[in-house]
């Protein structure tokens, strides 16, 4: 778990963000310092007002940026006007405010909540399917806190998942430290057994979300697991899996468990299943045993599989770690490389949104944007912004169609065209990485 320090600048709005992002940080177990210097992360929310307003956060970025290890700029300078701190040679990384709280976890596993009871945020209903994972990450101190997986019965998740529906929820995030090797502990893998009994018998109109699962676990059910995705609507097409490296020797450093070529084979298995779906991964930039090579193998695999939402970390070291007794790379060489595939990832993932304009999708409502906007997510766990929800009438945990009008490298824009269709699909949809 990772100490983090944020720092907040501008209106309501931002304090608002600021919060979400700290509630999401501390129910994955990281911890707040009162400053930058004892923090591994520091976290700056920008404004962007007037002229004066960009001075000063250029002024203090830099402050943060000597002040410790590692700089994350959000908010609305950094999202508008992101290049104005790479002009001034501020090395951090830009996120959107939804990316802030996954980048801070250093590629650990998530401890999204207390115990595994389930919680309804709005119409989005949180469901912990198990605890632990059955990794042994070189990195990761989180496996000290959870331990191995413990997976309750299927039907104990399918009567929690019941329970979220008949409250409210229209999308169900299932979560854990490792949800592809669910069940593992009672001696078969059962997500996809668990996902299928959710989508056949839960009534009502609902969304379901597969948080991480690591690519050793996700390897070993994935013909199965592809299939329940293509056979139900009622679960977004979005796999997160962390491939953390390109290089087969990083990983087995890190003792990652699994191949690249079985995180190739994995993907491989979901595009031949899926006409469209989004693929999320991670990777961690400077592990001390990275060399240029295993780095350009890293870069080489972003290429070839082109993740839609990618997370990209700076290895630093957590106490108690096997990892924290390496001989570590240089700062100067794990910014430059970190900012090789931030760029590669931008140009990606920015390709990814520009081939959705002028589409049609069918769109959940999920949550209150900044201003008079809403978050929405297309069936490939795409988010897509409407503003000036008011004015069309939006409400949260509404279905409707939208027509995809631009992007903002990380998210779509979009406007209402209608309802959705009875018993029809969005037109105009295309596949991941076309």
């Amino acid at each position: 778990m990772a100490r983090y320090h944020i720092e907040t600048y501008g209106c309501t709005s931002n304090r608002g963000e600021s919060r979400a992002i700290e509630q999401k940080l501390r129910d994955a177990g990281h911890r707040p310092v009162d400053s930058p210097e004892a923090a591994d992360v520091a976290i700056m929310n920008s404004c962007t007002v007037v002229e004066k307003t960009e001075r000063n956060m250029i002024r203090r970025a830099e402050e943060l940026q000597a002040e410790t290890a590692d700089l994350i700029i959000t908010g609305c300078m950094a999202l508008a006007q992101g290049e104005e701190f790479e002009s001034e040679g501020i090395d951090a990384r830009i996120l959107h405010w939804d990316d802030v709280p996954t980048a801070v976890g250093n590629g650990e596993c998530p401890t999204t909540t207390v115990g595994t009871e389930p919680i309804l945020d709005g119409v989005i209903g949180i469901l912990p399917i198990a605890r632990g994972c059955m990794s042994d990450c070189s990195y990761c101190i989180t496996k000290h806190a959870t331990g191995k997986i413990d997976s309750p019965p299927v039907e104990e998740n399918v009567e929690k998942a019941r329970a979220l529906v008949h409250a409210g929820a229209k999308e169900i995030r299932i979560t854990g430290q490792d949800t592809g090797v669910y069940g593992w502990d009672e001696g078969e893998r059962k997500l996809h057994t668990l996902l299928d009994r959710i989508c056949t018998e839960i009534d009502g109109e609902f969304r379901v979300r597969v948080g991480m699962a690591n690519p050793k676990g996700l390897h070993g059910i994935r013909e199965e697991l592809a299939e329940v995705f293509a056979d139900h609507d009622e679960l977004y097409n979005f796999i997160h899996a962390p491939v953390q490296s390109g290089s087969n020797d990083v990983l087995g450093d890190m003792r990652r468990q699994h191949q690249v070529s079985e995180f190739i084979e994995t993907v491989e298995t979901f595009d031949e299943y899926l006409d469209e779906w989004t693929l999320s991964t991670d990777f961690i930039v400077g592990f001390p045993t990275e060399t240029d090579e295993d780095h350009e193998q890293s870069m080489e695999l972003f290429r070839e599989i082109r993740p839609e939402k990618v997370n990209v970390t700076r290895f630093s070291k957590r106490p108690n770690t096997d990892a924290a007794e390496m001989d570590g790379l240089g700062g100067t060489l794990k910014k430059k490389r970190s900012k090789a595939m931030s760029e590669l990832k931008h140009e990606i993932v920015g390709e990814a949104y520009e081939s959705m304009v002028g589409t049609r999708r069918e769109v959940l409502v999920v949550e209150e944007g900044t201003g008079d906007s809403v978050k929405c997510r297309d069936d490939a766990y795409r988010q897509i912004i409407v503003q000036n929800a008011s004015e069309h009438g939006l409400e949260i945990g509404e279905f409707t169609t939208v027509e995809v009008t631009g992007h903002n490298t990380v998210y779509a824009l979009a406007v209402p065209v209608g309802p959705v269709p009875a018993g029809g699909k969005p037109e105009d949809r295309r596949s991941r990485g076309a």
